[in-house]
């Protein structure tokens, strides 16, 4: 019988229990790069693409095999891998300060021009874990195919003390 380990949970990480999510095992790389890289007091992650239980829920174009309401909801699973980058190298998620950039990536059917509300998954999934602190700089753009076939791809910069 295992021992229960006494970890205590951030309070970012218990916002977003509280919305019903957890932060999963960071997701290995497909290609060659790291998941985060710390630069001064910052943590720019790499590309996340939405993956659950290393799995891609969805795959196609956003407007075409995916809705643009699936596609804000992959969005969100793609800031919660990109929170688990972060935390992989900064230890605690409580560190951040602010969220400075979110860039989301949306393989998108031509003709569709919802990109902006898509990536708003990501970017009200960190105003609810960060409040002030999440409200940040941002870039939606469409684009014609992701890796592996994804909707969307969100990166993130962060700053931390």
């Amino acid at each position: 019988m295992t021992q229960p380990r006494n970890v205590s949970v951030s309070a970012v990480e218990q916002r977003l229990a509280d919305l019903g999510l957890e932060l999963p095992q960071v997701a290995a790389p497909v290609a060659a790069y790291v998941p985060a890289v710390v630069s001064g007091n910052y943590v720019y992650t790499s590309g996340q693409l939405p993956f659950v239980d290393g799995k891609l829920p969805a795959a196609g174009k956003v407007g075409a095999a995916v809705s643009a309401e699936e596609a804000a909801a992959l969005a969100q699973t793609c800031a919660v891998n990109a929170l688990a980058a972060v935390k992989s190298v900064i230890g605690d998620l409580d560190r951040i300060t602010r969220i400075v950039k979110v860039v989301g990536f949306v393989a998108s059917e031509p003709g569709f021009t919802g990109q902006p509300a898509v990536v708003n998954g990501a970017s009200e999934l960190l105003g609810k874990a960060f409040g002030e602190a999440g409200a940040h700089a941002r870039s939606a753009v469409g684009v014609a195919v992701l890796p592996l076939d994804s909707p969307v791809e969100v990166e993130l910069i962060a700053e931390f003390s």
